[in-house]
C-alpha cells in the first residue's frame, strides 16, 4: 500500500513514535464483524461463522474468522444481523453513557444504516429515531436496511440538513457521522487512497461545518451532539470540535475517542460528544402539528397482525396502511408536514379493491404476531429461489391457499400468495438477489 506523502507527514506528526506500528497495521487484513439483531436473533445465527470473537465495546457483536458471501445467507436478508465495521460500533458506549431516558434522536447522515440500526437497538424504550440521508440513492439503501431490521419506532427521511434544521428544537440528540476524507478506510478501500489529498481534507472540513451549522437549530437547548468521522486528521476531528464550541456555543462532554488499527481490532474512527448551550427559547407552537388529525377508517384486522396492536396508530395513506407506536403519532404528523419521509414505522399492507395485500415490511417487523399468517418453512435451495424472486412450486406441499409467510430456520423472509400449484413471489423486486451459483451459507 503506497500512502500519499502528505498523509504520511500529517499522520506521523499526529502519532509520533506509534507511526511504524500504525503503518504496519495498514498492511494487515481488515477484520470482518457483524452485529446481531436483538429483536430477531439468537446465537445460533453464528453457527456457520464459528469460531467467533466478541467485540468488547458493543452488545451482540462479533468478529468473524472469514468473510462469507453474506448475499447468499437467507438470515442476512431476514435482518437477523448487520455487517458493520467494529470501531464504529463504539456508538453504543456513547449512548449508554449519556442517554438514560426516552429521547428523539436524529441520525443525520445515516446511510447505509449501521449506526441507525444500532441506535434502534440500544436507545431507551419509548425513543423515536429519525434516520436521514440527503442522497436519494443512498436513502433507498438505508430504507431497505431499516425495514429489514424491523423496528417500529424508526422513520427514514431524505432531506438536506438545512431542511431538517427547520424542525426547530425538535431533537434531544443528533448523531452526525459526517462525510469525511475517509483515511480510516484506506486498508479497506484502495479508492479512498486515490481520492485523498490535502485539498480534499480542507473541503471536507468546510462541508462538515456547513452540515452542522445547517442542522443546529433542530437540536434542543441542552441537547446532545454525537460527532464522528472515519478519518484520523485533526482538521476534521479536534479542529471541528473546537469550531462547534466556539461558533455554535456547545461544550464538550468527556474526552473524544480515536480508534487506530494498531491499537484496536478495527478501522480508523473518531467519536466525541458535545452538549448545546441551554440558553435560548424553544417555540413549542412550532413543534406541534398545526392541523387536527382526521379520523380515517381502515380494516381493523390489520391490528391483529401486530403483537400489542392496540399500542399502535394506523395511518391510511393512498391505499397504504402504516403503523406507528401511538406515543409517536403526533411527532410523526409534525415531521410529515416538514420533511420528506420515505419510511415510517411499519408498512402493513396495500388495499387493492376488497383485498389486503400484506407488505414485505410487515414480514420483517419485530412486531409481527407469529400466528398472524400460515407459515411455510423453506429449504436452502427454495429460500434462495425466493430471494431471487422466482416463482415457487407448491403442488407437492400441503399448504393453504392465500398469503403465506415464508421462513428459513423459522426467521421470516417475506410473503407469497399460494394460488394452488404455485405461489406468486411478493419479495420486493428491487431487493432481489441478482447473482447465482454461489454456495449458500445455510
Amino acid at each position: 500500500m503506497k500512502l500519499p506523502a502528505a498523509f504520511v507527514s500529517q499522520t506521523q506528526a499526529l502519532l509520533g513514535k506509534e507511526w511504524q506500528a500504525f503503518e504496519k497495521a495498514l498492511q494487515a487484513q481488515c477484520p470482518v464483524s457483524i452485529r446481531l439483531n436483538p429483536y430477531k436473533s439468537s446465537e445460533d445465527v453464528l453457527t456457520p461463522f464459528k469460531p467467533v470473537e466478541m467485540i468488547p465495546w458493543a452488545s451482540n457483536a462479533y468478529y468473524l474468522p472469514f468473510r462469507p458471501s453474506f448475499t447468499h445467507d437467507p438470515l442476512f436478508h431476514a435482518g437477523c444481523y448487520y455487517v458493520q465495521e467494529a470501531s464504529s460500533m463504539f456508538l453504543e458506549q456513547m449512548v449508554g453513557k449519556h442517554i438514560t431516558q426516552p429521547v428523539k434522536v436524529l441520525d443525520l447522515c445515516a446511510a447505509p444504516g449501521g449506526k441507525a440500526t444500532q441506535l434502534a437497538s440500544v436507545l431507551p424504550e419509548g425513543s423515536l429515531l429519525v434516520a436521514n440521508e440527503v442522497v436519494r440513492s443512498r436513502a433507498g439503501i438505508l430504507t431497505e436496511n431499516i425495514v429489514k431490521w424491523g423496528t417500529s419506532h424508526t422513520l427514514v427521511t431524505n432531506n438536506d440538513p438545512s431542511a431538517v434544521g427547520k424542525c426547530n428544537a425538535f431533537f434531544d440528540v443528533i448523531v452526525a457521522d459526517v462525510p469525511c476524507s475517509g483515511e480510516g478506510m484506506f486498508r479497506k478501500d484502495a479508492g479512498a487512497i486515490a481520492e485523498w489529498s490535502v485539498h480534499t481534507v480542507r473541503l471536507c472540513a468546510e462541508r462538515q461545518k456547513r452540515i452542522l451549522a445547517d442542522v443546529w437549530q433542530a437540536l434542543k437547548p441542552g441537547g446532545l451532539l454525537i460527532y464522528s468521522t472515519c478519518t484520523y486528521n485533526r482538521s476534521e476531528n479536534e479542529d471541528i470540535l473546537s469550531w462547534i464550541c466556539n461558533e455554535l456555543k456547545a461544550g464538550r462532554v468527556g474526552e473524544p475517542h480515536r480508534f487506530l488499527p494498531h491499537q484496536t481490532k478495527g478501522e480508523g474512527f473518531f467519536i466525541a460528544a458535545l452538549r448545546k448551550d441551554e440558553s435560548g427559547k424553544t417555540d413549542e407552537n412550532n413543534r406541534r402539528n398545526d392541523k387536527k388529525t382526521k379520523k380515517s377508517s381502515f380494516p381493523q384486522e390489520v391490528k391483529s397482525w401486530l403483537t400489542g396492536g392496540d399500542d399502535f396508530c394506523i395511518f391510511p395513506e393512498n391505499n397504504l396502511l402504516k403503523a406507528l407506536p401511538s406515543i409517536h403519532s403526533e411527532d410523526y404528523l409534525f415531521l410529515k408536514s416538514r420533511l420528506k419521509i420515505l419510511s415510517a414505522g411499519t408498512f402493513l399492507a396495500e388495499i387493492k379493491g376488497k383485498e389486503l395485500i400484506p407488505a414485505h415490511a410487515l414480514a420483517m417487523s419485530a412486531s409481527l404476531d407469529p400466528a398472524a399468517f400460515p407459515r411455510w418453512e423453506l429449504d436452502k435451495e427454495t429460500a434462495l429461489k425466493y430471494l431471487r424472486r422466482e416463482a415457487l412450486q407448491t403442488n407437492t406441499c400441503d399448504l393453504p391457499k392465500g398469503y403465506l409467510l415464508v421462513t428459513r430456520h423459522n426467521h421470516p423472509l417475506g410473503f407469497v400468495k399460494n394460488i394452488g400449484v404455485r405461489a406468486n413471489n411478493l419479495y420486493p423486486q428491487e431487493w432481489r438477489i441478482r447473482t447465482s451459483g454461489v454456495k449458500a451459507i445455510r
